[in-house]
């Protein structure tokens, strides 16, 4: 499965709304917001983690599995640049969507499946080399990308929901969490995670393995299969 059934229209206005709060909470957190200028043309482009990644002073800007999105990094360039980042773009024949990528200290698992290939997981490795990462291909076949079912906790336990994970053994720590949308977590800061209102269960999980959690509504984003994780990449100043 690499898309999931829409769940009625989305309200644009009620988007806004929810993207400013998104916004609002990162500030509130300490972060400072830099959003990259638009590309109209391109209706994912606020999904703005599928078309970078960063590792210390280089940002490689992704060539996605879905032609259609490939104009998103236009903006995404600037953006990076402007932050004294260098880039380097994934070249044909490889395919790497931002949304496959998993960091964690010094181990980078990058889902392969609908949208990344291994000649996109070979150009990231390169990209990074003398950065001491070990870059893994893990597997993907039930969701569009691999952090649509895993993401990571700041002690690095692998979060995710069992039905849409190929083999969770791929992780040393791995937390089952009881929602689908409770295995996505944007890392604040020290034990601090933003996850969606959407997974209230997973919310108090986590509350209770010692997290401060934030959670904020985007019902209208995960219409469209997005969570937290998709709307913001992390710079580290």
């Amino acid at each position: 499965m690499t898309h999931i059934e829409r769940s009625g229209s989305v309200d644009g206005e009620l988007a806004l709304r929810q993207w400013q709060e998104y916004v609002d909470v990162l500030r509130r957190r300490g972060w400072s917001v830099i959003e990259a200028p638009p590309v109209d043309d391109c209706s994912d482009g606020v999904f703005i983690e599928d078309q970078v990644v960063v590792h210390g002073d280089v940002a490689v800007l992704c060539r996605s599995g879905a032609p259609e999105r490939r104009g998103e990094r236009a903006g995404v360039r600037e953006a990076v640049e402007a932050q004294g980042y260098r880039t380097v773009e994934v070249q044909e024949p490889g395919t790497l969507d931002g949304g496959d990528v998993l960091k964690h200290g010094h181990v980078v698992w990058v889902g392969v499946g609908g949208r990344t290939n291994l000649a996109g997981v070979d150009q990231l490795r390169r990209a990074w080399e003398g950065h001491r990462l070990e870059v893994v291909p893990v597997p993907v076949s039930k969701v569009l990308h691999l952090k649509s079912a895993v993401t990571a906790l700041p002690d690095g336990t692998v979060i995710g929901y069992p039905p849409l994970v190929d083999d969770p053994t791929v992780w040393d720590e791995f937390l089952a969490v009881p929602e689908e949308s409770g295995a996505h977590v944007v890392l604040l800061g020290g034990m601090s995670v933003l996850m969606s209102a959407s997974a209230p269960r997973t919310a108090q999980l986590l509350a209770a393995r010692g997290h401060d959690v934030t959670t904020v509504d985007i019902s209208e984003f995960e219409k469209l299969e997005g969570c937290v994780t998709c709307l913001s990449v992390r710079l580290r100043g």
